[in-house]
């Protein structure tokens, strides 16, 4: 069983001290939500503080260094006390994009595939007057990921990539992160009115 070097309120800490902006917060409150959904659901239960906070930190470089995206990442991560193994799941969401570190383990691959489909689904879910993923319907989702010039800095092809490397279909990959999104969506709402800038 994997477990955490570093506490959850150590995470979100070391978070905080590389990201300002509410949009970085926003997504990462997200993605560790996603991970700790998928954590109970594929039957890694006893990991899902582990799952989380490798969700909460993965972007930690992203907002100072994007042009060093998955490179930066471990220097901070180290200082932070955060465990080698962690950073590798941290740094194998990048694979194939800012870095070659891959992702082996089926945290990763959910990561992978998760972390920019959380951004499609979001931008989506911003269009709907509920502003909510809570009545999202896997078919919209499908038309928004069709249209390639919907939320264009999502990539499709991770996304794809993603879901072929955890062998589910698409189809499966989207209803699977709506439901994760809807599990976290009021805890967040929550966590971003009590944070300010």
């Amino acid at each position: 069983m994997r477990e955490s070097s570093i506490s959850r309120e150590q995470a979100y800490e070391l978070l905080k001290k590389y990201n300002k902006e509410a949009f970085h917060i926003q997504h990462a409150l997200t993605v560790e939500g996603v991970m700790r959904w998928y954590a109970k659901e594929l039957g890694y239960g006893e990991e899902e503080e582990y799952w989380g906070i490798t969700g909460l930190l993965h972007d930690i470089d992203f907002e100072l260094y994007p042009q060093e995206h998955c490179v930066k990442a471990p220097e901070l991560l180290r200082e932070g006390g955060v465990s080698e193994e962690m950073i590798y799941s941290i740094c194998s969401h990048g694979y194939g994009i800012c870095c070659d570190v891959e992702p082996k383990e089926e945290m990763e691959k959910v990561l992978f595939a998760a972390d920019e489909l959380t951004g499609l689904i979001w931008s989506a879910a911003l269009m709907r007057p509920s502003k909510s993923v809570m009545d999202m319907e896997v078919k919209s989702l499908k038309k928004k990921f069709k249209d390639k010039r919907f939320a264009a800095g999502c990539s499709r092809e991770v996304i794809t990539a993603g879901a072929e490397r955890l062998g589910w279909d698409l189809n499966d990959l989207f209803e699977k992160t709506i439901l994760a999104m809807r599990s976290c969506e009021a805890a967040i709402a929550e966590a971003m009115e009590n944070y300010r800038e």
